[in-house]
């Protein structure tokens, strides 16, 4: 609660941080930018954490969604200052080894929050996102700084249309490596990003703007509002007032992110068909608020949780479709048997009295726990002895024939490397593609396998090939691939120690990952084996592999 003041708007510090002549030094400063006396001394100071950027559709609007964020802190009796943090869009770097620099971003997101709010003692906060590690990097600096915090999501792009057809990003990036002309393809280019939001797939980005309402850090109905009508600017307005209102009652994260709240946002991502991505960012949340998630959890949950999101890549909508389904309050009722209600997000009720007035009707895009997209859960959980400490596959995205696939290992020590031989004809059906050395502390930064992946399905080998590999994917991925392969190549895993020709059987059943190679084999293999010297040894990346947890550990910067 708040401190016992004579004024009973105070600011969380309370008045003798900003009033007398010791703290002139401070009011000078904020009145030097348009602040009045009265605003510094007796109302709530709320930073405003905008990772606005011109350079991604999914941030170019929050810029509006900010100002409207503060017309709710004004209405509500606090004080606004806004403030830039970095963001970035993946699908630049694709293609280039800089993609390695997007997970760290992660913790670059966390830690310029920490910054910049530990400097000017905010009461509260409004982060504002959209992309894959951006959210994620919101939720830890929440955790790590336990001040009353409110994320506000940019929400989806609607789809794009060519010749009638629907079309999302990610068909782009498979139809550069197909046989589609020149000027239909410059036709498909012009349209698939048609404005603002996330990309419409079920990718990470939307992923996370999902679970950050599961997990209560959004005010609820708000994650999948697409990102160009008046009703998210309406909600942005509305968690700036929430915002002062967490203020004042002190309501932390720390009271919001309970275990049972981890479970939810890890139930409902396996329910939606989510980004593998997630299972990283929600383990990572749990290191930082020191609660206990797991690979375990995850493939305990899995074996009752089925797949009931049709949005790509677990079927043909997207998510806009999802929210004029009913959005996150509807995929919550339909899992309602399943989930802690007992939980309370920043809208300062109880998940279950929230529920109580969600009706779903039938759909073809969120269906029914007896009428599910796929009886299987969306991710699985992969074990053997290629991957002792874990790995993870998006099951709803498999091909049912490929739910157990053997085959010869094609060993690659990176994603170029495994394009190439793609590309040249050196992959044949059957084959097992192993893409290496792109994890946490190998890459550095444990690149997205999307060169290899986007190959794979666009000469028609999704069907026929598997893929394995220490890195992860873009939640736009899909097919027989397994990733975060725990330990990793750098660290000695198993996955160093495969050659060309093994032969490796992937059960997604079973939850196995193996390579039939005996354990004598492997062990005279290891013995043989030497760390390759590092990829990078200075900037950003250098200090991430020095401090980054493994991969089954959520990959973040904490072990300092």
């Amino acid at each position: 609660m708040l401190r016992d003041h004579a004024v009973q708007e105070v600011c969380v510090l309370g008045r003798d941080y900003w009033e007398g002549p010791g703290a002139a030094h401070r009011r000078v400063i904020y009145k030097g930018v348009g602040y009045s006396d009265d605003d510094i001394r007796s109302k709530p100071h709320i930073g405003i954490a905008n990772t606005f950027s011109e350079a991604s559709p999914a941030h170019a609007h929050l810029r509006l969604l900010a100002d409207a964020v503060k017309q709710g802190v004004w209405q509500a009796g606090g004080i606004p200052f806004e403030f830039g943090v970095p963001s970035t869009c993946g699908n630049i770097a694709i293609g280039s080894e800089d993609l390695k620099y997007e997970l760290a971003g992660r913790d670059v997101v966390a830690m310029s929050i920490e910054f910049v709010s530990k400097v000017h003692a905010f009461d509260g906060l409004v982060m504002l996102s959209s992309c894959d590690n951006i959210v994620p990097g919101q939720m830890l600096a929440a955790a790590r700084l336990d001040i009353p915090s409110i994320i506000v999501t940019g929400g989806p792009m609607f789809p794009g249309y060519h010749k009638g057809k629907r079309i999302l990003t990610p068909d782009i990036n498979v139809s550069v490596l197909s046989d589609v002309t020149p000027a239909e393809f410059a036709e498909m280019e012009d349209v698939a990003c048609p404005g603002y939001g996330a990309c419409g797939v079920m990718g990470t980005a939307n992923t996370m703007q999902i679970l950050s309402e599961v997990l209560g850090l959004s005010l609820p109905g708000t994650a999948t509002i697409p990102a160009t009508v008046a009703a998210r600017i309406r909600a942005a307005r509305e968690s700036g007032r929430a915002a002062v209102r967490l203020a004042k009652g002190q309501v932390t994260p720390t009271a919001i992110l309970t275990r049972g709240a981890l479970l939810n946002a890890a139930i409902v991502d396996l329910a939606i068909g989510g980004s593998t991505n997630a299972v990283l960012h929600l383990i990572a949340l749990a290191n930082e608020l020191g609660l206990s998630l797991s690979l375990e959890d995850f493939d305990r949950l899995s074996k009752d949780v089925p797949c009931i999101c049709a949005v790509r890549p677990s079927g043909p909508y997207s998510v806009v479709d999802l929210h004029f389904a009913g959005g996150v309050p509807a995929v919550m009722k339909v899992l309602e048997s399943m989930l802690d209600t007992s939980v309370v997000g920043v809208s300062g009720r109880p998940l279950r009295d929230l529920l109580a007035g969600v009706e779903v009707s039938p759909s073809p895009v969120l269906r029914t726990l007896e009428d599910p997209v796929t009886p299987d859960s969306g991710l699985t959980v992969l074990r053997g002895n290629l991957a002792p400490d874990g790995a993870i596959i998006r099951t709803s995205g498999v091909p049912e024939e490929m739910k157990k696939f053997t085959g010869p290992a094609k060993v690659f020590d990176g994603d170029a490397a495994a394009l190439e031989a793609i590309e040249s004809g050196g992959v044949k059906p059957g084959d097992v593609v192993v893409v290496r050395y792109e994890g946490c502390k190998g890459s550095p930064g444990m690149k997205e396998i999307m060169l290899s992946t986007d190959a794979l399905v666009a000469r028609g080998l999704d069907r026929s090939v598997g893929l394995i590999t220490d890195g992860r994917f873009s939640g736009f991925n899909h097919g027989p691939i397994v990733g975060h392969i725990s330990p990793e190549a750098f660290e000695g895993g198993p996955i160093a120690l495969v050659r060309d020709g093994d032969i490796i059987t992937v059960d997604v059943r079973e939850g196995r990952v193996d390579v039939a190679v005996s354990e004598e084999e492997l062990k005279a293999r290891r013995s043989a084996w030497k760390r390759p010297a590092p990829k990078v040894t200075k900037g950003m990346l250098a200090l991430y592999a020095a401090t980054c947890r493994p991969a089954h550990e959520g990959g973040a910067m904490q072990l300092w």
